[in-house]
Parts: C-alpha cells; structure tokens; sequence
C-alpha cells in the first residue's frame, strides 16, 4: 500500500477512541487559540482588502466570516476567515512541519456547519486527525523542503485541512484519495512573500483549496490515487533527496502530534523565531527594571539559521515588523510588554524605536548550536538555544539563556492565559464582551456540544 492509500486509510479507522486522554484537551486549547487568532486577524489591515475582494466578487451566502456581520458562500468564507487567522502571525506552530496548521483546518471544517451539522466531539476529531497527517507528512518530507523556499503552511497545511474534512464528512478510501490528489495540485506558497499580506493569504488558500478538493472529489472528480509517493509525485517535486514517504506511513499515530511533541501557542503576534528572544528581554526588564535611555547595548544571540526568516533589521511597516528580531527585541526593551498594536505601523514608525534600533544587535553563532543530534531537523525558532545579553549606562552587564519560548508544549498556556488572549482578539475584532464571553465558555467544553453553530455564531 502506498503513502496515499495508507493516510485514506488511516484517516476512515482512526479517530479520539485511539488518543491519548490528554489529546481532547490539548485540541481544545488549540483551537480556542485558532478562533481567537481569526478574530484579531478580522480587525487587521488585511480585513478591509479582503472585504473588498469579497464585495467585487458579489459574494453573499450563509458561512459566517467570523468577526464581521457578513457572510459568503463556503469556500469564499473559508479563504476570507482562514487568512485572518493568520493576519497577525498569531496562531499555532507546529516546528515539525513547519507551518500553522490550525488556521487552515478550522475554517474549512466549520464553513458548512450551519447546514451540515457538526457535533463539538467530531470538531476536536476532525482537528486532532488533520494535525496529526499534515504534521507526519511535514516528518517525511523533512524542514529541507522549507529551506527550498516554500511556506509549509500552504504546501502542507492543505493535506491537514483535507485530512480534517474526509474525517469530518466521512469519505471513503478512494475519495479521500482523491481529495488528496487534487489538493497536491493545489499545493503552494512561497516564502518570499513574508512580511506581506500574501503570507496570511498562504493559510486562507490552503484551506479553501482543501474544501474545493474534498467537493471536487465527492463529485466523482479524479486525480492521481498515489500522488504524494508517486515518481512525479509531490514528495518528488516538492521534497528534498532526504525526504520520505515511508517515514510519514510509519509514524501516522505514533505518537500522536496533538500530544507529542505537541504544538505551540503563541505568545506574541509575530514570527515564532523571534519568541525567544523576546521573552529575553522582558525577562532582564524585569530584573533590571532598566529603561530604553539606559540600554547601551542590546544584544541577541541566535542558533545557526535561526533568523533564516528574520529578514527586515530595519522594518518600514507593522507587517515587516513581524519578521524583524532588531525591532521586536527593541519593542520590548521600549514598552515591558508585547501587544497587538506592538506590530502596527504607527508601533514601529516611533522615533524612539528607532534611536534604539542602533543599540540592537542581532546575529546568528556556533555558540547556540547546542548538543541536539536533530538539531539540523529544527525549524527556526525551535532549533538550539537564544542568548539575551543587556549592557546598561549604570555598568550592569546580564546574560540570560532561553531554551524554550513560552507557548511551547514545554511551557504550555494554561486556559487563564487563553482566555486572556481570546478577550483581547474578540475586542480587536469589536465582538461584544458578553459574546466573547459565552463564545469561550463553550470552546472550554466543546466536546459537550451535540452543534457547534451556535457556538460558531458568537463569533459573529
């Protein structure tokens, strides 16, 4: 059998029967963490070009795109809310893919849930199975195909989402294999587009497109039953020499992603490479209570290939701003603390960032490789270790190391730091307190819900 044919499989006989106890719970936070991301996304820059696009398109329909009072047809609110979840670089990570592959699935399972019911307890399953194949299928192809210059979230963030759907609708073997044939014709995103509006649109796509493939499949279309092994396959095309399927078949629920190595949450509404970093500096704040005046030197030590895509030192808008360690490393050192207007253009225009831009230091050495064996496996912001270094007008000089960001499995966010975060994104989005609320309430006990569209219509 081939990897194809062994994912159908896997997806048609597995399901939270086969779980660890801890997974339901693990999901959960997941994706109450994905809604809320949506939600600040609907109040982002991105939100009036993509209303635009949705009004010149003559779009109406009854799918909710959350965080507005409009509504579209499936596959347009897929790719509106499935983009705004990943506006603000504020949703899940998962380093071994690497993508955010949540962002993708949720806006697909949930566009038909008005008129095709969908239970709280299938949610969880339908997410728990779509992170867990896109995430083996990231495994096998290994972080070279990142490294080629494709943004996985779009690459493989379709095969989750597709995942996600033939569980949720119950497709066969051979549509599911289907399904996944035409959404490898699908596959895309490159990460040239980082620091861009494109970049979130990478996860709006994927998930749209993984919809599309499912409907085109069910409608009897078809497409290659062996396209991720085959010789033209989309191992071949979009791998490296090391990738491999047999390493995806071998590992699909064993473990189980959702628990192990589990997936990160995400503190700060930028690119997960600069978590550490950033936790550094508001560590030493702390410590020091120093000011921006009093910084003589700020200084970040990152793990080879850890700033890969930290590509704007000097960031023109909020947007580069996401994807610049100088600016985010000064921000912090500035304000104690990260926002969401933290990564706004006026946020990043102040002329105090940047008098204290020519104080930040940046750069990549050998000395924060570590002793990790898979250490050339790891994504950006997991591999090695960050070191902050402050050096103060008043001759204090402080060092401190950060092994893990917080948010990651191993410094996991606990449900009152989600909903901390969740009320914060609702009121970015102007959702009422009250909805936000009772919104979250039933995300907390979202395996109870016999449907989860009144749920669903909070967000609105």
């Amino acid at each position: 059998m081939g990897l194809t044919e062994t994912i159908a499989c896997f997806i048609r006989d597995s399901g939270l029967k086969d779980c660890p106890p801890e997974a339901v719970d693990k999901a959960k936070k997941v994706i109450a963490d994905t809604f809320a991301a949506i939600l600040a996304g609907a109040g982002s820059e991105v939100a009036p070009p993509l209303l635009r696009y949705l009004e010149a398109s003559g779009g109406s329909g009854a799918s909710p795109i959350w965080g507005t009072k409009l509504g579209a047809t499936p596959e347009v609110a897929t790719l509106v809310n499935g983009t705004f979840g990943h506006a603000l670089d504020f949703d899940d990570v998962l380093s071994m893919m690497p993508a955010h592959p949540s962002a993708v699935i949720l806006p697909a399972v949930c566009a038909e849930a008005r008129t095709r019911p969908l239970t709280g307890r299938a949610l969880i399953e339908a997410q728990v199975i779509g992170i867990e194949v896109g995430g083996k299928i990231g495994l096998g192809m290994t972080v070279g195909h990142y490294h080629r210059g494709f943004h996985g979230t779009g690459t493989l963030g379709i095969f989750c989402a597709t995942a996600a759907l033939a569980k949720r609708y119950g497709l066969d073997v051979a549509t599911t294999c289907g399904a996944l044939g035409i959404a490898a014709s699908m596959a895309s995103g490159l990460r040239r587009n980082f620091g861009t509006m494109t970049k979130p649109l990478h996860t709006g796509w994927a998930a749209r497109s993984a919809l599309a493939a499912v409907q085109l499949a069910a409608s009897g279309f078809s497409a290659g039953d062996d396209v991720l092994e085959a010789k033209s396959g989309f191992f071949a095309a979009y791998g490296v020499p090391e990738s491999d399927p047999g390493v995806t078949a071998r590992g699909l629920g064993k473990p189980w992603v959702i628990v192990d190595p589990g997936i990160a949450l995400k503190k700060y509404a930028c690119c997960y490479a600069s978590h550490r970093g950033m936790d550094g500096v508001l560590a030493l704040r702390r410590r020091h209570d120093f000011t921006a005046d009093g910084i003589v030197k700020l200084e970040c030590r990152m793990p080879p290939g850890g700033m890969q895509v930290l590509t704007y030192p000097d960031p023109a808008t909020g947007l580069e701003g996401k994807f610049s360690l100088q600016y985010s490393l000064a921000a912090g050192a500035l304000d104690g603390q990260y926002t969401l207007w933290s990564f706004t253009d006026e946020a990043v225009k102040r002329p105090a960032i940047r008098s204290l831009l020519e104080r930040v230091v940046a750069r990549e050495t050998q000395q924060c490789r570590g002793d990790d064996p898979e250490f050339d496996k790891r994504s950006s912001g997991s591999r090695g270790f960050v070191e902050v270094e402050i050096a103060l007008a008043n001759g204090t000089r402080d060092t401190i190391r950060i092994d893990k960001p917080p948010g990651h499995p191993a410094r996991e966010l606990t449900w009152d730091d989600l909903h901390a975060k969740f009320t914060d994104c609702a009121t970015q989005a102007g959702l009422a307190p009250d909805r936000a609320q009772r919104a979250f309430e039933l995300l907390n006990r979202l395996e109870t819900l016999d449907d989860v569209s009144a749920m669903l219509d909070l967000l609105c």
